[in-house]
């Protein structure tokens, strides 16, 4: 049985690893994404943002993009957005 604080470091851990994936296929498009799997980078920002306030942490939408894509999310779609 894991403990609570192994569970967190094992979600923290899968996340991690979900963002570097994605990184790795930017050629994948949001609306690919919500598509296929209902949900997109957009998504896991909010969602990141919603964990920081439920947290009393305060995260504004691009410092949540920004860790979501690895870089500001302006940058992104210039670079990689279709």
């Amino acid at each position: 049985m894991l403990s609570p604080e192994q569970q967190q470091q094992l979600e923290a851990a899968a996340f991690r690893r979900l963002l570097q994936h994605l990184d790795s296929r930017k050629e994948v498009q949001n609306i690919e994404l919500m598509n296929l799997a209902g949900f997109c980078r957009n998504c896991l920002s909010k969602w990141y943002r919603q964990a920081a306030l439920d947290a009393g942490i305060e995260v504004s939408d691009e410092q949540a993009r920004e860790r979501v894509y690895g870089m500001p999310y302006s940058e992104w779609k210039e670079k990689y957005q279709k």
